[in-house]
């Protein structure tokens, strides 16, 4: 239930705390005192899309906070949990902050947290009901919703949506073999021609890079050449060459080694570079004979080249090892093609298994919703009789579909409010009023099957009065018997039957108008009930009426 609910720099609120008890709390308050204000603030706290114009000094924060008592919430404590929100058994606070600067904020126990994720908690937490919210009666989605909350169809409809999914991506896979099986059928032999053309090169990763530099030494072979010539003859063969100078230099550094420490040192130092000289010239030598510019082997590597170049061009790839992968997969396009009958026919096998899997399933929900269906018109017309509704017949009409995302049924409520009156769907032959009793009777069923959120009922009497305006009002406090309710009404008769009692008036300071709540007591319940009765000044037959409907 929620316990607090703080309110600061929110249109006419500049701060405001609210806090609630459980069973029926009523709120009430002049047409413009701020009630709709009170309750888009809580709106947008549950997830709502935040009005920055609503920021009341747009140089502070508007701030949104309310604490919701949580025991017993398992489903909300392991969503908190996946998310890496901290966790308390007993207290759970979201917060909707707004900049300054316009931009949004949302937290779960301090943590920050995505407006989604925001959304999803809050759903376990409250239920708001507006007139707005009437208008979803007529929708098949909402009517379906009701019918598997009452038949407790959460599980198995988890359990089938998976099952389901599983079913249309099998669709999809069979769906795209085939036709991709079909494109390649009918360019099996331009592919078979491609794939010889690859196969036929033999080609190898890395064979690029070679041929390349293969082919700049046998181009440039003259040029090396002389190169490798000069430089043997700076190192061995010419007039003064390196081997021979350095020879000289080992001699004249031993004919030093009795007036010089180091000669001997200095002559194997020389020694060991005339050695890798010799070496390196040795290197050059072998390497300058097996040069041979050998014009067929150039012919060769630049055929090779060619050949190379045309297919990446061909195929507009950059490397031998693309052209390698386009052969791979040339080569798996014929494979699929020569097996396509087999491959249809496994993945059509998936796909028809996945299918009755998900219709065994979805035949299963199904019962639970015609059995629940029955039941449900019966009870909500006991449930609605009360409230003025005595001529009123309802069949919940479930029928076959295709199979779908939700199963295989399509649900359609259908009502006549009076004698004679053919059965149609609610949004053809209902008032206001009568989809407002409607609602009301429905949240009453499944407030008394299962366990729901804190209620949030705005205005939801709208459109009725007197008995019915009671009647509704017991009704009310009947559902908070069992969990918490808030109302926001305009009836005395609704308002009377609140356990507690809270009013929403404006007040002037020096330099605006601002939104004020409080709770009233005893005697002021009876001075707002007569208020409410009289509609202008209080009287005494009003307070009497008040005190009457207060049972004092």
């Amino acid at each position: 239930m929620i316990e607090t609910l703080n309110i600061t720099n929110y249109a006419l609120i500049d701060e405001l705390s609210i806090d609630f008890h459980n069973n029926l709390n009523i709120i009430t308050g002049e047409t413009g005192a701020g009630k709709s204000i009170i309750l888009g603030a809580l709106s947008m706290l549950l997830g709502e899309r935040a009005d920055t114009k609503a920021v009341r000094n747009k140089e502070k924060k508007s701030i949104i906070e309310a604490s919701f008592s949580i025991t017993s919430y398992e489903s909300l404590k392991q969503v908190c949990i996946d998310n890496d929100i901290d966790w308390d058994n007993e207290t759970c606070i979201l917060r909707r902050e707004i900049t300054p600067n316009g931009r949004s904020r949302a937290f779960i126990n301090d943590t920050p947290v995505t407006l989604t994720l925001l959304q999803q908690v809050a759903m376990q937490l409250v239920d708001i009901h507006s007139q707005h919210q009437n208008l979803l009666l007529a929708t098949p989605e909402y009517q379906m919703h009701i019918i598997d909350s009452l038949a407790s169809n959460q599980s198995l409809l988890q359990e089938y949506s998976e099952l389901y999914a599983n079913y249309v991506t099998s669709v999809k896979k069979y769906n795209e073999a085939k036709r991709s099986i079909d494109k390649n059928s009918s360019d099996a032999d331009f592919i078979r021609f491609q794939l010889q053309q690859l196969e036929e090169m033999n080609l190898v990763d890395g064979e690029q890079e070679e041929l390349e530099r293969e082919h700049d030494i046998l181009s440039n072979i003259s040029e090396i050449k002389q190169a490798l010539n000069s430089a043997i003859s700076s190192l061995s063969s010419g007039n003064s060459n390196a081997l021979e100078l350095i020879g000289n230099a080992v001699g004249d550094c031993e004919s030093l080694s009795e007036v010089l420490d180091d000669a001997e040192a200095l002559s194997a130092r020389l020694e060991s570079a005339r050695i890798e000289i010799q070496d390196i010239t040795e290197t050059l030598v072998d390497f300058e004979s097996n040069l041979n510019a050998d014009p067929h082997e150039l012919n060769n590597i630049e055929e090779r080249l060619n050949n190379i170049y045309s297919l990446q061009h061909k195929h507009k790839v950059n490397s031998i090892a693309e052209l390698i992968a386009l052969r791979e997969k040339y080569r798996q396009q014929l494979n699929t093609i020569d097996d396509s009958d087999n491959i249809l026919s496994e993945l059509e096998d998936k796909a028809k298994h996945a299918y009755r899997l998900a219709l065994n399933k979805a035949k299963e929900i199904s019962k639970r919703r015609h059995d629940e269906a029955k039941q449900f018109a019966l009870t909500l017309k006991e449930t609605a009789l009360p409230l003025g509704m005595k001529n009123l017949q309802c069949d919940i009409n479930i029928t076959t579909e295709n199979i779908s995302s939700t199963g295989i049924d399509a649900v359609q409520f259908l009502f006549a409010f009076n004698k004679n009156q053919p059965l149609m769907p609610v949004g053809n032959t209902a008032s206001g009023g009568e989809i407002s009793r409607l609602m009301l009777s429905i949240k009453s069923i499944i407030a008394n099957k299962m366990q729901l959120p804190s209620i949030i009922f705005d205005e939801v009497d709208t459109g009725v009065s007197g008995d019915v305006a009671n009647r509704m009002g017991e009704m009310m406090q009947e559902i908070s018997q069992n969990l918490q309710v808030i109302a926001i009404t305009h009836l005395p008769q609704v308002a009377a039957k609140g356990a507690h009692h809270f009013k929403v008036y404006k007040e002037d300071d020096e330099n605006s108008t601002l939104t004020r709540i409080k709770e009233l007591n005893i005697e002021q319940r009876i001075e707002e009930l007569a208020l409410m009765l009289s509609g202008s000044s209080v009287n005494s037959a009003a307070l009497a009426n008040a005190r009457s409907l207060l049972k004092i």
